[in-house]
């Protein structure tokens, strides 16, 4: 495992649809691992494999329910994910990037998303998500068709402090 570097603004593979996946061999797995540490040590709550230069459809989210701080943080990794169903209802709620640093936004989103994929084996995965981890994965799914939160954003600025930054990243 190692930590692999974010890619920032400019670079063209942000904005560039990512290729569907169709080996589940040892690259993938790599892949995988590589970006769970690097989300981890950045830190953030999900990345798209396009933010470690990587144009293939690879996404990991780790979710903690503020709700149930006694029960660990759950840790998804999805190989070709989409969404396949989403609510009427949008809220609002503030987004931060790892490959947009120093900026946040106000992004109107579905409050609820069906999001269909397989796992990191190849397994078929169905995940219903609300609330914020339903943004997370908007978020990152996202990233894999060359789309970012500023796209979205209704209002973008730049934090007042490093505080108020990490809180969204």
């Amino acid at each position: 495992m190692a930590v692999r570097q974010i890619v920032t603004l400019p670079n063209e593979v942000l904005r560039r649809k990512a290729r569907k996946c169709t080996e589940f061999g040892e690259e993938l797995q790599t892949l995988i691992e590589d970006m769970i540490e690097t989300m981890r040590q950045a830190p953030g709550v999900g990345l798209a494999a396009p933010q470690v230069g990587v144009s293939e459809r690879v996404i990991v989210v780790e979710y903690r329910d503020e709700e149930k701080e006694d029960i660990p943080p759950k840790l998804y990794a999805l190989v070709n994910p989409e969404i396949t169903r989403v609510s009427k209802e949008t809220v609002s709620g503030t987004e931060g990037c790892l490959s947009l640093p120093g900026l946040l936004g106000d992004v109107e989103r579905p409050g609820a998303v069906m999001v269909k994929g397989y796992s990191r084996r190849g397994q078929p995965v169905t995940i219903k998500a609300q609330g914020w981890l339903a943004r997370i994965f908007q978020h990152e799914i996202d990233h894999l068709n060359g789309v970012l939160f500023v796209d979205r954003a209704q209002r973008v600025w730049k934090p007042e402090s490093a505080e108020e930054a990490a809180a969204f990243d």
